[in-house]
């Protein structure tokens, strides 16, 4: 390539990041795709492929070089996700990068009922006092795993209530952070929420997955020891247990009801419904 790209993507060997970086290919774009393993980096044209992990702050500087807005998939669940967030940042703002643009997560607060929510939160609020301008796009739950809540018996387990939310497909995020990326300074300083078209509760997803499957799938309501109860079999530790029920008390909060624009406003296209996105799905 004869110019150093001046956009940067994490995740690209990832579900989110890789669909960020062809939407950039697609429109011709030029990219540098961070990963940590980069034989599995996507190729695509208009892009570079440089090695970087988050828990390495001097690989990290050195593979952003040159770069001046950063796509920041967040790092993997874990205690030690914030420590990896601040040295990553750290590392962004030494190599001389001027603009981020985040994933974080809709209803983001250092109280939020969804405990990683609250990482979420507190790596917004990180950014901000970094001196770069920051770009937050709080997704949803994606519609993407939605297909996946449901047990071996077709039952939906959680202590979600008649809670509602707004569940986002995925390729809608990709899209949107796309048109962030392609002109960054547009979006600098804004705060997007992006969801899907439509507020549902448990009971509804059951019923559209219940429809585009073919095979019924209903909601169970559990009390939140019951919750902790059947996945406590799984052996996880407490954190992600916490962070497993709380997905459902999140919801049953609606913290993350209301159904907004963001994504047409982005975009110029409304995001898919749950009910598109499984039959694009399928």
């Amino acid at each position: 390539m004869g110019s150093t790209p001046s956009i940067a993507v994490t995740g690209s060997t990832g579900a989110l990041g890789s669909l960020v970086a062809h939407q950039l290919a697609h429109r011709g774009i030029a990219q540098r795709l961070l990963a940590r393993t980069p034989s599995k980096a996507p190729e695509l044209p208009e892009a570079e492929v440089r090695q970087f992990d988050y828990a390495d702050q001097s690989a990290s500087a050195e593979a952003l070089d040159g770069v001046e807005v950063l796509f920041m998939v967040s790092a993997p669940e874990g205690p030690q996700r914030m420590d990896l967030h601040r040295a990553f940042i750290d590392a962004a703002s030494k190599a001389g990068v001027t603009q981020v643009v985040y994933t974080s997560f809709a209803a983001a607060a250092p109280d939020a009922l969804f405990t990683l929510a609250r990482e979420h939160h507190a790596t917004e609020q990180y950014l901000k006092e970094s001196g770069m301008r920051w770009t937050f796009l709080r997704d949803s739950f994606y519609q993407d795993l939605m297909p996946h809540l449901a047990g071996r018996d077709g039952v939906i387990r959680g202590p979600a209530g008649e809670g509602r939310f707004v569940p986002v497909a995925r390729a809608d995020v990709a899209r949107s952070a796309a048109a962030v990326l392609a002109d960054p300074a547009e979006h600098a300083g804004a705060t997007y929420e992006l969801t899907g078209p439509q507020s549902l509760d448990m009971a509804d997803v059951a019923r559209i997955l219940s429809e585009a499957g073919g095979k019924q799938i209903v909601f169970h309501n559990e009390t939140i020891e019951e919750a902790y109860a059947s996945r406590a079999v799984f052996g996880a530790p407490d954190w992600q247990l916490d962070a497993w029920v709380s997905t459902y008390t999140a919801i049953a909060s609606d913290a993350m009801s209301r159904v907004s624009n963001h994504v047409e406003i982005i975009t110029g296209t409304p995001p898919m419904s749950l009910g598109e996105f499984l039959r694009t799905a399928g």
